[in-house]
């Protein structure tokens, strides 16, 4: 097997063995399964790029070198054709999509295959750390593997079959790719979505460039990034932008518009249909993460007085995109919803067999100003394919569907993960650093512990630096009692909601706080006290060493613990600003970082110690 990494920059001699050029890049015929190199591309004298018909010119070839089958002078130049790619120039160092793992890879190298007669294939893109190595050095290649080999390990080649790559760097519209080749259009709307979102910012206009309107539409509402989605199409021309939107959901639509600029916003719902831009507006109208927001307004409702019949036939009449029919729901004459009928009740039940005899009465909906996780919920526990959202009067508005709450629930769950400071990994390969990340996270207390050390140790002068040192030594106790109260708030954040009923009162879970903040100050006193007779029995409480003497640095640890009880209560006394802050910004539709929560308390920790520490060394040597 060859590499392109081991034929770029090797000579090109002639039938006479002498040198024309170096190799600068391979051309390949990519409507095949397995492309056949067609082209190659050298620079000749004066580094001229120069081209020619692999087949016609090319003798032999190894990793050394390439040995052409005429004189320099009979060569004739040729140029890449409509249904050819270069190589090194379109596919190395590039984004590609994995089409089988529906992933985003780079190519880091390229994997060749010789049949034997001369004819040279591309196999596949090397996408691992391998092809990494091999561009740097093959000697490093081989080096690396044996040390992995040595340790019991190995370093896999990760190559991608050219039947399971589409490319992104480079319009390919009017390239027939491979026989077997299963492009982006072919993907789940889902898949593509995850693709987009792994691209580079640049790459993911051209994804959607090489969409259908429909699936497009598709794939944008399956974006999770919301901001994402709004920055596509803020970079799309009106025209498209406006008919993607009119392909999408309303609720999905709404959702969307509801993250671009005014101005933008208002462009693109005027060039919409006015079906289409009335039932977004509708959504529109309503509070941001409510029932009324994500609501579809695409649902089958019929008067209370039909029959089966008349509810199969609605049901033929909607068009193919119409939202996926679950239920067919009965109204009175003031549009007033007074049952329900399943899909399945239809198809068992005869054709002239009354709607009202066999609907469900007692119907579970919501209003649309209830919260959408609330409804997401109700939705889980009643094990409902949607409901209906009403009016006050009764009226039916719209349907939340599940895969709406499922989305709900996904969102919510995320932000509570985050709040409590954890994180989705992102797969296989990038276990390793979610691993080193989380490890990070739970240590965060261990990198404050040595900046407080390093300043008191530097706050002091040179003889008293022992001091400093010392007093660090009941640091850790107070910053390990800080990310408690951390903790203490995002948990209960996260267990009850402002609105509970049986949510205990701001001033029950400061009570509590405080409560927690005393018992780790007695604690720290109580090991203060054990430490400070454990040394007073071995004599070492002595007051009349020099301040840099072993009792003074004693006597500093004891007053360290001292500190520490103090700072830890006072954390705990703050929790209720931390809870306040954590609602406020929840309301606000904020995002917070349960991280940036412990970072927060851990960094007002080490500065409250340190400041305290300094203010009582101050006043002992005033005193």
């Amino acid at each position: 097997m060859l590499y392109l990494s081991q034929m770029l920059g090797n000579p090109v001699l002639d039938v006479d063995g002498e040198k024309i050029g170096t190799v600068n890049d391979l051309g390949i015929a990519t409507g095949e399964v397995f492309p056949r190199v067609t082209s190659l591309a050298f620079k000749g004298p004066g580094k001229t790029p120069l081209m020619i018909s692999w087949r016609k010119y090319v003798d032999s070839f190894d990793d050394d070198e390439v040995r052409l089958k005429v004189h320099s002078t009979d060569i004739r130049f040729s140029y890449l054709q409509p249904d050819e790619v270069l190589v090194a120039r379109d596919l190395l160092n590039k984004q590609i999509v994995d089409t089988r793992g529906m992933r985003v890879v780079r190519v880091n190298d390229l994997k060749l295959s010789n049949s034997g007669t001369g004819q040279l294939r591309l196999l596949g893109a090397e996408v691992g750390a391998r092809g990494i190595l091999r561009s740097l050095s093959p000697s490093l290649e081989r080096l690396c593997c044996r040390i992995a080999h040595a340790f019991g390990k190995s370093i896999p080649e990760r190559v991608i079959a050219w039947n399971y790559m589409d490319l992104l760097d480079r319009d390919l519209s009017n390239v027939k790719l491979s026989v077997s080749h299963k492009t982006l259009d072919e993907l789940h709307p889902a898949d593509i979505a995850d693709i987009i979102e792994q691209l580079d910012p640049r790459l993911r206009g051209q994804v959607f460039a090489q969409l259908d309107d429909e699936r497009a539409a598709e794939a944008m509402a399956e974006l999770d990034d919301d901001e994402m989605a709004a920055e596509i199409m803020g970079d799309m021309e009106d025209v498209d932008a406006s008919k993607m939107l009119s392909e999408m959901d309303p609720d999905d639509a709404a959702e969307l518009v509801g993250e671009l600029d005014y101005e933008k916003a208002e462009k693109l719902l005027r060039l919409m249909g006015v079906k289409e831009q009335k039932a977004v507006r509708q959504l529109l109208g309503y509070r941001d993460d409510t029932a009324g927001r994500i609501m579809t307004s695409e649902f089958v409702a019929i008067p209370e007085g039909g029959d089966v019949s008349d509810a199969v036939g609605a049901i033929r009449d909607l068009d193919e995109d119409f939202e996926t029919v679950h239920y067919v729901y009965l109204v009175d004459d003031e549009r007033k919803l007074t049952g329900v009928v399943t899909l399945h009740q239809l198809l068992v039940a005869q054709p002239d067999s009354p709607l009202r005899d066999m609907a469900e009465t007692d119907v579970i909906s919501a209003s649309p100003d209830d919260d959408q996780e609330d409804v997401a919920e109700d939705i889980s526990k009643y094990n409902l394919l949607a409901m209906p959202v009403v009016d006050e009067g009764g009226r039916i508005l719209g349907i939340v569907t599940v895969d709406d709450a499922l989305d709900v629930m996904e969102e919510e769950h995320e932000e509570d993960l985050q709040i409590a400071g954890s994180t989705k990994s992102e797969g296989t390969s990038g276990e390793s650093t979610h691993e080193l990340r989380q490890f990070l996270v739970r240590q965060l207390w261990f990198f404050f512990w040595m900046a407080g050390a390093l300043l008191l140790g530097l706050g002091f002068d040179t003889p008293m630096a022992s001091q400093g040192i010392a007093l660090a030594f009941a640091l850790p106790v107070a910053l390990l009692a800080s990310d408690s109260m951390a903790r203490y708030v995002t948990n209960f954040f996260l267990e009850f909601d402002e609105d509970d009923e049986d949510a205990p009162s701001m001033a029950g879970f400061a009570f509590k706080g405080i409560g927690i903040g005393v018992v780790y100050a007695l604690i720290m006193l109580l090991v203060e006290t054990a430490v400070g007779n454990a040394l007073g029995a071995a004599g070492l409480g002595a007051t009349d060493l020099p301040a840099w003497s072993t009792a003074a640095v004693i006597s500093c640890v004891s007053l360290g613990f001292d500190v520490a009880a103090v700072v830890s209560l006072v954390s705990f006394a703050t929790a209720p600003i931390y809870l306040t802050a954590l609602r406020r910004r929840d309301a606000a539709n904020k995002e917070t970082s349960g991280v940036s929560i412990h970072v927060c308390a851990l960094a007002i920790a080490t500065v409250l110690f340190c400041a305290l520490c300094a203010a009582c060394v101050m006043v002992g040597i005033l005193g």
